[in-house]
Parts: structure tokens; C-alpha cells; sequence
């Protein structure tokens, strides 16, 4: 299938490993133009010259941190006006809420929602002008299914994709949809910090890793491929009328109906 993107471009933060990896890898094969943002300059430029070694697209890499203003503003500098953008962020640890003060509440806000927030805000106008933009969020599952260690998650995701949920019915008559991926578990570092974070002591890592595995429908984690490939598709000329969304992608582990 043809996605319809040579030629667009895309910035995408939280990019240069993992789930926003594979996101940009998959709009490179496309012929997109990809600008990834991430902290770390060393991961960050090894993924960048893997993904040009495979797809021969162009691919800017650009060390900053989103969390903070001088960091937004060094990603529009080398992206200014993004066809697409991916908001994606790491989860906070788990915890217990009595344990979490104002401070710590301020910070989950600053990383898992005021940032994709603000960086809506600096690109979607210019979309709207040109007719044409695809804004995806990377949240979590836990907006759908409340986990008890992950209050952080729970309340930031939420206030981003209560957010979404408005401005999305704002921008679609423009051509501009804006979307929320809600990923399960996957087979990735974020998965295993967050494992890591919640042994107890009578508890191995791998044996908490494979039970999470086994209890899942599908019996197994999700691969960062598949949700490239399904960010891909979001952004896609075919995926102009879906807008407003908050898309699972879990094997099955959401036990609802709707």
C-alpha cells in the first residue's frame, strides 16, 4: 500500500530508541524526512545513521530535551514546519501516591503532558494553513486501564489525551487529525524499567517478565515494529478521517467491549 508521504516531514520526539525509533524508521521507509529528538547525543546519532543506512532518507538528529523550553525551540529550529509530528515520552516510576508531594506531581505533568501540549500549540496553526497534518501521542494504556503503581501515568496521559480529545474536532475539518496510540506491553527498555521498578523481593525479573507475557491474550509482548507500522498507517493519506482517538495496541488485554 501506498501511504501517500514522499516528501513529507516529520519531527518526532523521544526518537532514538524504542517505540519512537521505530516510528521514525517506519515513516523513513515511506520517504519521509525525519527529524528525531531525543536527550542522549550518542544513542541519538546511532539511530539516526541506522536509519539512513537502511531507507537512504534524510534524517536530522537533534540532542535536546523536550521538558524544557530551549529544548522545544531547538527542535522547531531544525523542523519548523512539520507535516507530521509524534509526541512521545517515557513513563514515570512506580510508586506509591502517598509517597508523591506537589514537586513530583509537577514533574510527571512536565513530562507526559504539558510537553506534547505545547508543542501542538507550535505546530498545528501552520498545519491547518497548508490543509494537511497528522499530530500522534504515544500515551499508555493505562487511560483505559487505571494501574495502581502507575498514578503518575494515570492522571498525566489522561489530562493529554482529555486534551486531544477537544482540539482534534477543532483541526479535522483542515486536514489535520490528531490521534492518541495507547500501547500495551512491548518488548522495550521502558517496559523493563518499569519491571525493574516493581519486584518484590521474593521475585526474579525473568520470571515477573515472562508472567506478564503469559497473561496477556496474545501470550507474548508487542514488537516496537508493530506500533511503527501502526503510527505509520495514522499518518497516512488514507487515515484522513480518523481523528480524536485514543487507539489501543495491547494483544487483547483490554477487556472491554467499547
Amino acid at each position: 500500500m501506498d501511504l501517500g508521504l514522499t516528501g513529507k516531514r516529520a519531527l518526532l520526539t523521544g526518537a532514538s530508541k524504542g517505540m519512537g525509533r521505530a516510528c521514525a524508521t517506519a515513516l523513513a521507509r515511506e520517504g519521509v524526512a525525519v527529524t528525531i529528538v531525543a536527550r542522549t547525543v550518542e544513542t541519538l546519532e546511532t539511530t539516526a545513521q541506522a536509519i539512513r543506512d537502511e531507507t537512504g532518507a534524510s534524517v536530522t538528529a537533534v540532542a535536546a530535551d523536550i521538558t524544557t523550553a530551549e529544548g522545544r525551540a531547538a527542535a522547531l529550529a531544525a523542523c519548523s514546519d512539520p507535516d507530521i509530528l509524534l509526541n512521545n515520552a517515557g513513563g514515570a516510576a512506580p510508586g506509591n501516591f502517598r509517597d508523591w508531594d506537589e514537586e513530583i506531581w509537577m514533574a510527571a505533568l512536565n513530562q507526559m503532558m504539558l510537553p506534547p501540549i505545547l508543542m501542538m500549540r507550535e505546530v498545528v496553526d501552520g498545519m491547518m494553513q497548508r490543509k494537511w497534518g497528522r499530530i500522534v501521542n504515544i500515551a499508555s494504556r493505562s487511560v483505559k486501564i487505571a494501574q495502581p503503581e502507575l498514578g503518575l501515568s494515570n492522571g498525566a496521559r489522561s489530562g493529554l489525551v482529555g486534551f486531544t480529545a477537544g482540539i482534534a474536532r477543532q483541526t479535522i475539518a483542515h486536514g489535520v487529525t490528531i490521534n492518541n496510540l495507547l500501547p500495551g506491553i512491548f518488548d522495550s527498555d521502558g517496559q523493563r524499567e518499569h519491571i525493574a521498578g516493581m519486584l518484590r523481593p521474593d521475585q526474579t525479573f525473568d520470571q515477573v517478565w515472562q508472567a506478564r507475557a503469559d497473561g496477556n491474550p496474545a501470550g507474548r509482548y508487542g514488537r516496537t515494529e508493530e506500533i511503527g507500522a501502526y503510527f505509520a498507517f495514522l499518518c497516512s493519506q488514507h487515515a484522513g478521517f480518523v481523528t480524536g482517538q485514543n487507539l489501543l495496541i495491547d494483544g487483547g488485554s483490554y477487556p472491554g467491549t467499547y
